[in-house]
């Protein structure tokens, strides 16, 4: 092989690699969950309750599980109590990896 042919290969790999750049620009699916605000005490960030509903595996029965989220909120304007809709969003620090979309339903 010749040198022209080997720079050739490499055009064309890096072509192959940029198409592959331009089809992943569109992001995948963020996830989702519903969940509700067990504290509000920090500036910025709610802490969010998703509570999932799985069968045993082995008994059968249902058992209901819970998972805290740390979820951004901008303006400070979700109370404990409040049912919210949550997106999973980049790190914004050590454990916030979540945002809060809308408030479903205000505490009562």
């Amino acid at each position: 092989m010749s040198d022209q042919e080997v720079v050739g290969e490499a055009t064309e790999s890096t072509k192959t690699a940029t198409d592959a750049v331009d089809a992943d620009e569109a992001r995948a699916a963020r996830k989702v969950r519903e969940g509700l605000v067990v504290s509000n005490k920090m500036n910025q960030t709610a802490v969010v309750a998703i509570i999932e509903r799985v069968r045993h595996p082995k008994y059968a029965k249902f058992v209901n599980r819970t998972k805290k989220l740390y979820a951004h909120d901008e303006n400070n304007d979700v109370n404990i109590g409040d049912r919210v809709r949550v997106m999973e969003t980049r790190p914004m620090s050590k454990l916030k990896r979540w945002r809060i979309t809308e408030v479903l339903e205000r505490a009562k």
